[in-house]
Order: structure tokens, then C-alpha cells, then sequence
């Protein structure tokens, strides 16, 4: 059972967290990618190809004040263009993205003139296909409102493992509700339960001999919810590999 404060704890997080996705905030936002979004796949929370990844081409790269180095990985956020500042909107539209890259600083450029996700700016750098949902291509940039919100996924969390022998780097996907992972832990099915430290993005690393095992995985997001996810990469899992759970958010 668990204790008291444990309970406090994980109700305080969760009101912290709806009360986070509460309140529209204004931020701007541009575009990247191309019409078909293939140039946002990768990028710096280490999703890979978003298709399978389970995110697709709503995203969007965060600049640093809202990318919290690599902690807001995941976060879904809906966006709407500002039509009381702007022309260029797209009346009554909005667009859900999730954050799956890092939109750096130019410091090169003044940050009202192309140094556009500089701190302390809040920025959204969409991919091509979320953009052109709330605003014309031929704008560029456009003022917007943003609310974070719950995240909506399809089928179950997605574990990815790379790296070698002592060395588990998992990239996890495709998480619902708050969609932040903010801790993890790795079982092997000869090992207890073992916490993972974020390496960077959405990868979680364990320095464990865990090959020849299965493994189970347990998520924490953002919002103090846990889900354990057994047995979900076989004994013989490989690196590179991708292993789907049944479990979600």
C-alpha cells in the first residue's frame, strides 16, 4: 500500500499539471521541414522517424525557454495563430504538436529579426504541414497562443534500445497523457528493479549486463502517474530494436 505522502505527493503533481495545461500563453512560431516534413525527422530528443515513433508530422522544435533541456520531450501543446495581431492566421484553426526538437539560438541575428527561438523568447519551430494548419506558407512567422494540453496516442508505448554490452540506452515513445517522461527504471528478468538516468532528450540509460534477458520497463511522466510495462522486449532483443507495449497512459 502506499504511504500517505507518497499520495500527497503524486496529487500535488498531478494538480500542478492541469493547472499547467490551463492558461493560453503568447509565443510565435515558424516553419521547417518541407511540405512533406521529411527534414523533421531525428532531431534532439532523439525520436527517430516520427512516423514510428507514433507522432507523425505534428511537431514542432521548442526554443531553449521552452525546451528545458530535453525535459519537455513529449509535451503536447495546442496552437493557435493570433488573428488580433496578424492577417496571415487561418481563421478559427488550431493545431496539437507534439515537441520532439530543439530550436536553437542564432545569436548572430537580433531576436526580433531571425534569432527568432533566442533566449528568453517562447518559440515554436512547426513542421511545414502543422504550420500551413493555422497560417498561410507566405507569412513566415506569425504571433500565436499555446495552452499545454494531454497527449492523445495510438497503441502503446514504443522502447527503442541502443547502445552495447553495460550500456542500455532506451529511447521511449509514443506516451500518452502528460507525454514527459520524468523518471525510469529497467528490470531484467534475473535483475530487481533499476533506475535509469536521462543520458539526453527522451533516451534513459542503464549500465546493467542485461543481455540474454527480457526486459521490463517501468515510466513515470511529469504528472507522478507510473505504468509498468513487463516482459516487453523478449530474451533475445537486439540493439536497435523497437519493442511495443501494451501499456499507456
Amino acid at each position: 500500500m502506499e504511504s500517505p505522502s507518497l499520495l500527497l505527493l503524486i496529487t500535488l503533481l498531478a494538480f500542478a499539471f492541469k493547472a499547467s495545461i490551463a492558461q493560453w500563453m503568447p509565443a510565435f512560431a515558424t516553419f521547417y521541414g518541407g511540405s512533406d516534413a521529411s527534414d523533421t525527422m531525428g532531431g534532439a530528443c532523439g525520436y527517430g522517424n516520427l512516423y514510428n515513433a507514433g507522432y507523425g508530422v505534428n511537431s514542432a522544435a521548442l526554443s531553449t525557454a521552452l525546451f528545458n533541456n530535453g525535459a519537455s520531450c513529449g509535451m503536447c501543446f495546442t496552437i493557435t495563430c493570433d488573428a488580433s495581431k496578424t492577417q496571415s492566421c487561418k481563421q478559427g484553426t488550431s493545431i496539437t504538436i507534439t515537441a520532439t526538437n530543439f530550436c536553437p539560438p542564432n545569436y548572430a541575428l537580433a531576436s526580433d529579426n531571425g534569432g527568432w527561438c533566442n533566449p528568453p523568447r517562447q518559440h515554436f519551430d512547426m513542421s511545414q504541414p502543422a504550420w500551413e494548419t493555422i497560417a498561410i506558407y507566405q507569412a513566415g512567422i506569425v504571433p500565436v497562443n499555446y495552452k499545454r494540453v494531454p497527449c492523445q496516442r495510438s497503441g502503446g508505448m514504443r522502447f527503442t534500445i541502443n547502445g552495447n554490452d553495460y550500456f542500455e540506452l532506451v529511447t521511449v515513445a509514443n506516451v500518452g497523457g502528460s507525454g514527459v517522461v520524468s523518471q525510469m527504471w529497467i528490470k531484467g528478468s534475473k535483475t530487481d528493479w533499476m533506475v535509469m538516468s536521462r543520458n539526453w532528450g527522451a533516451s534513459w540509460q542503464s549500465n546493467a549486463y542485461l543481455n540474454g534477458q527480457s526486459l521490463s520497463f517501468r515510466v513515470q511522466t511529469d504528472d507522478g502517474r507510473v505504468v509498468t510495462a513487463d516482459n516487453v522486449a523478449p530474451y533475445n532483443w537486439w540493439f536497435g530494436g523497437t519493442y511495443t507495449s501494451w501499456q499507456q497512459f
